[in-house]
């Protein structure tokens, strides 16, 4: 159904076209990116960024393609602990157009399998706003528990939201 690929420089244009298609999508429910990173520069530099720190085992990001090829979310493995917690934390975002067809459960459970065997991680943690059904779905039905609730933890445009934070062992 989809299929994760690392980004690399020559999908820089149809990366820049995601993002500014789901711009305003992707705003209304997390903090906006930096202006400069919308521009041509600014996503080769965000792609540099992504390549190094797999290269450096810090991090790893991955284009989410439907079975036509076509880009419809990112998933990362962010903040990579080794020593004594072999962890990361787990992020995603997925276009206003791919809501509800099932590709963010089946990105994470893909993730999951990188990130629990090639990458040897033991541990993932996700967060999501409380009122983020969606996510939080995604989420339980990849065995993530809940293991806290934060409060008044997060602001978008000026309204402040609880979160839920998740974890996920091997």
């Amino acid at each position: 159904m989809i299929h994760l690929l690392p980004p690399t420089p020559e999908v820089a244009d149809e990366l820049l076209r995601f993002e500014t298609d789901n711009r305003a999508f992707f705003e209304a429910r997390i903090n906006a990116r930096p202006p400069g990173y919308y521009s041509l520069e600014g996503v080769r530099a965000a792609i540099e960024l992504a390549v190094r720190e797999a290269r450096e085992d810090k991090g790893y990001q991955f284009l989410v393609r439907d079975a036509d090829g076509e880009l419809v979310g990112r998933i990362n493995l962010v903040n990579v602990k080794r020593a004594h917690f072999h962890s990361a934390e787990l992020g995603y975002r997925m276009a206003e157009s791919a809501c509800g067809k099932g590709y963010a459960s089946e990105a994470v459970r893909q993730v999951l399998a990188i990130a629990f065997g090639d990458l040897g991680l033991r541990r993932l943690e996700a967060n999501a706003r409380v009122d983020n059904e969606g996510s939080v779905r995604v989420l339980l039905r990849n065995g993530f528990s809940v293991y806290g609730r934060s409060t008044k933890s997060f602001e978008l445009g000026g309204v402040w939201h609880d979160r839920l934070h998740f974890e996920r062992h091997a």
